[in-house]
């Protein structure tokens, strides 16, 4: 009976965190963005985010998202400074044809930084994509 449950595979959909201008805080802060590379629109998006290391753990912070439109992204939240020093956790869940999707990126402690900057999807600037 267990073969018989079909776990779909999340593919084309990141967590991408970047470093940006905020007119706001007239500063460059964190901000972490979903990715709909599909070709797709995904339904439905939530997100939940924590952070977390040895001794310390951060409040769940919970996103309903909504549509994502194919080729394109949603930004979730801002990441304090402070907080790239903790492994950030980032649950996604979504509808897509009627099928239920999840998966979990992970950013490890330290990993979001200038120096891990690659070239995003979508966003077409640089960022740090999670795993």
């Amino acid at each position: 009976m267990k073969k018989d449950i079909e776990i779909p595979v999340v593919k084309d959909v990141y967590i991408a965190i970047i470093k940006e201008w905020d007119d706001d805080f007239l500063a460059k802060n964190w901000n972490s963005y979903i990715i709909n590379d599909q070709d797709i629109a995904i339904e439905m998006v939530l997100v939940v985010t924590k952070g977390y290391d040895e001794k310390r753990k951060t409040s769940l912070l919970r996103h309903g998202i909504g549509t994502i439109e194919a080729k394109s992204s949603a930004k979730i939240e801002m990441i304090q400074e402070e907080l790239l020093a903790m492994n950030n956790e980032f649950s996604v869940t979504f509808f897509m044809e009627d099928k239920l999707f999840d998966k979990k990126y992970i950013f490890e402690k330290n990993t979001i930084n200038e120096e891990a900057f690659q070239n995003l999807p979508i966003l077409e600037q640089p960022g740090v994509l999670g795993r």
